[in-house]
């Protein structure tokens, strides 16, 4: 199993949502509310008040996934966020050894099919 997070700017994520529901099967998604700022050396500042005030709303997105299902995933998020400015966002990807399922207390692995 492996988890595919992605920060992405909020307004791309009625196309994300519509680009990862035509993937079959496509497991899910958490979405939480996220700020950040990019590298120092991509933006120029004018004062020290937007300094203190640089912070643009972003939101994560984190998905549980199969191995055989993280390209497809991995690309259809780039592909719905992309605009090619500065503040697209960013993916990764990270191994998951266990998940358990609160509901019942199992361990789930990458057969068990969720």
């Amino acid at each position: 199993m492996k988890e595919i997070r992605a920060i992405v700017r909020p307004n791309r994520l009625p196309k994300l949502r519509e680009a990862l529901r035509r993937i079959p099967n496509f497991p899910g998604l958490t979405m939480t509310k996220a700020e950040g700022f990019t590298a120092p050396a991509g933006i120029s500042k004018r004062s020290v008040a937007e300094e203190l005030t640089d912070y643009t709303p972003k939101v994560m997105v984190c998905v549980l996934a199969e191995d055989a299902m993280v390209d497809e995933i991995r690309n259809t998020i780039i592909d719905a966020c992309t605009t090619g400015q500065i503040g697209d966002g960013m993916v990764w990807v990270v191994d998951i050894a266990t998940i358990h399922r609160i509901r019942n207390r199992t361990s789930m692995q990458e057969s068990d099919g969720g």
